[in-house]
């Protein structure tokens, strides 16, 4: 079986069950009180390899939200796209080079609010390895892969606690050769873990 067929069985099978996810982050409804939503979208882009990888970016410091941080190519859903599939292959085509054509779509996973008012869906794609990408150099840092069974593995997924406007808040972290994965990267990607592993 394909990498592309047995995660699309297995989403199609995690969907079935209800496992804990998380739903996003905190939105303090005294400082927020009315903060507006917006829809975005972002790819999870699998690559085909004898060990499957993802591809993963770092943000650059001049970005309006998320500076600095690592997340999945991806952004606001545009009126002019059909859905959120749509948003996030052209969002990545846009950031990082990657033909929309070269995805195979496997299809949505669990909405993730961001505390940015972002209400994201994660879109799980199977690519084809070393394809010449092209980051968007305002957008994008640099471009990486993480292997999938290591991002899954919850003993990968810690927890942690700071003290964030007067109140202490917990979040996931994923740590990965010196990189910090974390925030709703990381949610999202403890969701899509929770998901599969019920047919696991």
């Amino acid at each position: 079986m394909s990498l592309a067929a047995m995660l699309r069985e297995a989403l199609d099978l995690g969907r079935r069950g209800s496992p804990d996810l998380l739903a996003g982050d905190v939105v303090d409804p005294v400082l927020d009180p009315e903060q507006p939503i917006t829809p975005a979208a972002v790819l999870v882009p699998v690559v085909e390899r004898s060990e499957p990888t993802v591809i993963l970016t770092l943000r650059t410091d001049t970005v309006r939200s998320h500076a600095g941080q690592i997340a999945f190519p991806g952004g606001r859903i545009d009126p002019g796209d059909r859905d959120a599939v749509a948003a996030a292959l052209r969002e990545a085509e846009e950031e990082i080079g990657l033909p929309r054509n070269c995805v195979d779509v496997i299809g949505t996973a669990d909405r993730y609010r961001t505390v940015t008012g972002y209400e994201v869906t994660p879109v799980l794609g199977v690519v084809p390895p070393d394809l010449p990408l092209d980051p968007q150099p305002t957008e994008v840092a640099a471009i990486f892969e993480a292997p999938l069974r290591y991002l899954l593995d919850p003993t990968h997924h810690l927890v942690r606690t700071v003290e964030w406007r007067g109140r202490e808040r917990s979040y996931y972290e994923i740590e990965y050769e010196g990189r910090r994965i974390w925030g709703a990267t990381a949610a999202m990607i403890v969701n899509l873990s929770r998901r599969l592993a019920l047919v696991s």
